[in-house]
């Protein structure tokens, strides 16, 4: 039975599973544990005497397989949704004994073969000798190109040990030296030679000590599909009760929250199993598991998490999918697009108070009767900044005069019906036109725009107002009045993958809009690029260059970096401000996703190790585009070049 109920999470975490002993019982290991609360077992498929080379042939010449149980002794969809094939952790394929190798060889791929057959979705691969894993890994990969749908979980301890002295000049050499164990290593070796392939993911052997919160977060950028943990990993309570320490404690929420299934493993090593003729509270009639309490206790771990947010309910669905970023100059809006963006309250709210607060600052309250303050809304949708431009004033008593320009015929008929609906006549005036193309009857003291894009400048907010500036006055207010866009190195082999499904070099080219998700944050972001309204240049030019360098900490271990998240924030006007950027994003605002720039070849980086990254912002007479690169530690070719790929057009 699931772990509990926790609303809107529908993810596999809530499923508990528990490993077990080889069996030829398989119908009755599966009932004693499915009824004892857990929702899989992880099961050897063969008996581990079994050896290839010792194997003896039937009558006819066929040596018959000690498979733990028939295909038919539990139904298809029992094999597939409660079991998980455990490979033979015997096997050794980059063992210096040859019949040990061969013998290795011939029973991963029998074993695996037999997991197929039996439509299971996923088998525990065991884990590899060291970090050179080249022949494990040749055949693993061979396995791979013939698979489906099931997935291999490659078993891994989540152990990393520190540097012996303070020099980290040894860090490369250190894994096969023995001053350093860091299973990532592992990891990363056998992935890079399995060409990140999409079907191996990981199970990690969750140990009773844990390395640092940096290193732990690698592996939220990775595959992880399982966390196993063992009953020696438990503390002992006051009660006697199995429990966790609270690092211990905060890596399972972390696992919760990111879909990966807990695992028991091992002997009951609590004093609290009642005796073999207790009954079973929860299967009356059946022996209580020896190991409920520890499925209690996780149980306990994922019932007094919060529940989902509407928020995060409602972005459920778009964590880490690509989406290609709005073209707003070049296509129209949907309604449906802008019925989302509308029901940011958030954004809105704030646009309120830093035009309350422009108001205030223009008009004093002895003029506030007699001067009407001119604001224009350039890019006005279907009116949400109008009617928070309208409530401001009514709020500071003020009087306004509103012109509400937007390209889009279509949402300029939503503004005319809610112009009447409203009984706004006399107060706003609706422009039809693009902003860069109208010729305003008067000068505006405030001009309000939403153009702001994920990366800030990326739906040419500059270029716009830059266009619109003509119709403000010479002390008029812009709000924003400033935005940067802000970049942080990642992990994220997911978005990697699915940019790599498309096997061209376009998609490797093209930033995308994503709730970022299964991502791991290497080093604080920085800041990119910075515009200012009004622009009084003399010659406006919006042509960007901006190298960085990030230094990801010492305690973290070697990284992939998979490409490059991106945010912004920007000033609304004076101390108001609205951004998506990790460390003062705005809380509860959904208008805006990350974008991420992926890179061609993922990156390695070695612990202590320099990122140096080159971006660039180009415009042409057409369009407006983003090239980038990395030119340390290894140097990486220039994405997007002439924006071959990916742009935005003017």
């Amino acid at each position: 039975m699931p772990l509990g109920e926790r609303q809107g999470d529908k993810s596999d975490s809530r499923y508990c599973g528990v490993e077990t002993d080889f069996d030829d019982d398989m119908p009755g290991v599966l009932t004693f544990n499915l009824q004892g609360g857990f929702d899989f077992v992880v099961a050897p498929l063969i008996d581990p005497s079994y050896r290839p080379s010792l194997g003896k042939a039937d009558g006819n010449g066929t040596c018959v397989l000690p498979f733990a149980a028939s295909d038919l002794v539990i139904s298809p969809s029992q094999w597939s949704s409660h079991v998980v094939g455990r490979i033979s952790s015997w096997i050794d394929l980059d063992s210096d004994n040859e019949e040990l190798r061969m013998d290795s060889e011939i029973a991963l791929k029998q074993e695996i073969a037999w997991a197929s057959h039996l439509s299971l979705q996923a088998c525990l691969l065991p884990p590899p000798r060291g970090v050179s894993c080249g022949n494990y890994a040749r055949c693993v990969n061979q396995i791979l190109q013939g698979l489906t749908n099931m997935q291999l979980w490659l078993r891994l301890p989540l152990e990393k040990s520190d540097v012996l002295d303070d020099s980290m000049d040894g860090v490369s050499d250190s894994v096969n030296g023995g001053h350093v164990i860091d299973s990532w290593e592992w990891w990363n070796s056998f992935r890079l030679l399995c060409e990140h392939h999409n079907q191996l993911s990981i199970a990690l052997d969750i140990l009773s000590s844990l390395p640092s919160v940096n290193s732990l977060g690698r592996w939220f950028g990775e595959p992880v599909r399982a966390a196993i943990i063992h009953t020696d990993s438990f503390l002992t309570n006051a009660r006697g009760y199995p429990c966790l320490s609270r690092r211990h404690q905060n890596l399972m929420i972390g696992f919760f929250n990111h879909s990966v299934q807990i695992v028991i493993s091992g002997k009951g090593v609590h004093n609290v199993c009642p005796s073999a003729n207790h009954i079973d509270s929860h299967n009356q009639g059946m022996p209580r598991h020896p190991l409920r309490s520890y499925l209690d206790y996780v149980g306990f771990l994922y019932q007094r998490m919060d529940p989902l947010s509407e928020q995060e309910r409602i972005e459920l669905g778009y964590r880490d999918f690509l989406q290609s970023p709005l073209q707003p100059l070049m296509d129209n809006l949907e309604a449906q697009t802008y019925e989302t963006f509308e029901k940011d309250t958030v954004k809105y709210s704030q646009y309120q108070r830093a035009i309350s607060k422009a108001l205030l600052e223009r008009v004093s309250d002895e003029m506030a009767s007699t001067t009407t303050t001119v604001l224009m809304v350039v890019g006005a949708g279907r009116g949400p900044l109008v009617r928070a431009s309208l409530q401001a004033a009514e709020e500071t008593s003020r009087r306004l005069k509103v012109y509400a320009v937007e390209k889009n015929p279509n949402a300029v008929v939503t503004l005319h019906s809610l112009l009447k609906l409203e009984g706004w006549e006399n107060i706003v005036s609706i422009v039809s036109s693009d902003m860069r193309c109208w010729n305003a009857p008067e000068k505006a003291d405030i001009l309000v725009s939403e153009l702001l894009g994920s990366f800030g400048d990326n739906e040419l907010s500059p270029e716009c107002l830059d266009g619109a500036q003509r119709f403000l006055k010479e002390d008029g207010i812009s709000i924003p009045s400033s935005y940067t866009s802000f970049i942080q190195p990642v992990t994220t082999s997911k978005l990697y993958n699915d940019v790599k499904a498309h096997k061209d070099l376009a998609h490797f080219e093209t930033a995308y809009v994503v709730k970022l998700h299964s991502i791991a944050r290497l080093a604080p972001p920085q800041p990119v690029f910075t515009f200012v309204h009004p622009n009084h240049s003399a010659e406006k030019n919006n042509q960007r260059y901006k190298k960085m360098c990030f230094e990801i900490p010492n305690d973290t271990g070697s990284v992939t970096v998979h490409g490059f998240a991106g945010y912004f924030d920007a000033t609304l006007y004076k101390d108001v401000h609205l951004g998506i950027e990790p460390s003062t994003a705005t809380p509860n605002m959904f208008s805006w996703f990350s974008i991420f720039f992926p890179l061609r070849t993922p990156i390695y980086v070695t612990a202590g190790s320099p990122i140096e990254v080159h971006f660039w912002r180009c415009t042409g007479a057409t369009k407006v585009w983003y090239e980038w690169c990395v030119a340390s530690p290894t140097v990486s070719p220039i994405h997007n070049t002439n924006g071959r790929s990916y742009w935005v057009g003017l």
